[in-house]
């Protein structure tokens, strides 16, 4: 048995002093421990000794295989520190490359600038920001708006229309109505979102674009305080050097109607290119509520008036930044983006 043992350690020496992986490592345990090996085989064979050499021999299994249990572990240790100086070696850092690109941060799109500025302005003369569905009911695009459905108005305004009475509205102008439905004035809400119309697409229209409309109610307002908060308005918007006039218009919501131009901002007025020689950009729509609207909204006319006003917010971009074109806001041209 001693005879055994020894073997046992002499080629446990031998194969851990040639081992370079803890692949092979692995291999020599289970040669050494393994159901099959001769340790095994020697610790079995304990039975066949007499109970006097039992306890001897026994001890000796037991030194043997905590030695190898020992060196084991030792030239593993060794291993696993050889292969980290291995890899640090192997790894090399070339200060002189640049580093990681960071991730690029967005900017806001254009039309996100003109609408914020917007709302700060309105914000800031006292008004609230309402909003409403996109896909509105017939009603209140039309009908609420005293433009029932023989009304010439609304070949002006067609737009998509969806099964059970539904269209993408053409306007923000239904907000103004929900608004009124659901709350006594005084009103002060501006009515900011997207809205749909059948419109070709060029440089100046799309089928989708978007809209800021405004409503005052209350006792007393006239067509003095429409005139004054919209120049007040655009003064903010556009520089103190500007100036606003109103021309007489059409809308079936509104009466007196009116459109609202400001001097061109390229040339002060003078006459240029942009504002084709007029001296004036057309900026938004405006007039005092009509009758109709406030009785069908059930808001008495005998006690109140009120104005309203709405704009294109992609137009105010265009002017805002001398945009040639409408398509480019809608593009997402990183090129073009980039600019703002």
């Amino acid at each position: 048995m001693k005879e055994i043992l020894e073997r046992i350690k002499a080629n446990a020496n031998n194969a851990l002093s040639g081992l370079d992986d803890l692949k092979s490592l692995e291999d020599v345990r289970i040669k050494l421990f393994g159901k099959k090996s001769e340790l095994t085989a020697a610790l079995k064979s304990l039975g066949a000794l007499s109970q006097e050499e039992r306890p001897a021999m026994g001890q000796m299994i037991n030194e043997v295989r905590a030695e190898l249990e020992k060196r084991l572990q030792l030239k593993q240790e060794e291993l696993k520190a050889r292969g980290m100086s291995i890899a640090l070696k192997a790894e090399k850092l070339d200060v002189t490359m640049p580093g990681k690109k960071p991730y690029e941060l967005g900017k806001k799109h254009p039309l996100t600038l003109v609408t914020d500025e917007l709302w700060d302005i309105f914000i800031g003369l006292g008004y609230e920001v309402a909003e409403g569905p996109e896909i509105e009911e017939e009603y209140y695009s039309f009908e609420a708006l005293n433009t029932p459905p023989d009304h010439p108005a609304r070949d002006e305004q067609d737009t998509f229309y969806i099964e059970g009475g539904f269209v993408l509205r053409t306007q923000t102008s239904p907000v103004q109505v929900r608004t009124m439905e659901n709350r006594k004035p005084p009103i002060k809400i501006i009515a900011p979102g997207r809205v749909f119309r059948k419109d070709e697409v060029d440089a100046t229209h799309s089928p989708m674009f978007h809209q800021l409309e405004g409503l005052v109610v209350d006792e007393g307002i006239t067509m003095g305080d429409l005139k004054g908060a919209l120049s007040l308005f655009a003064r903010e918007l556009l520089g103190a050097q500007v100036k606003t006039r109103f021309r007489p218009h059409y809308f079936p919501f509104t009466e007196p109607s009116a459109e609202m131009d400001v001097s061109c901002f390229a040339c002060n007025g003078s006459g240029c290119r942009i504002c084709k020689d007029s001296g004036w950009i057309e900026l938004l729509g405006c007039g005092m509520v009509h009758p109709k609207v406030l009785s069908m909204s059930g808001i008495d006319p005998k006690v109140y008036t009120g104005f309203a006003f709405g704009m294109g917010l992609d137009r105010v971009a265009m002017q805002r930044y001398n945009i040639s074109d409408m398509r480019l806001l809608f593009e997402n041209d990183v090129r073009f983006l980039k600019q703002f």
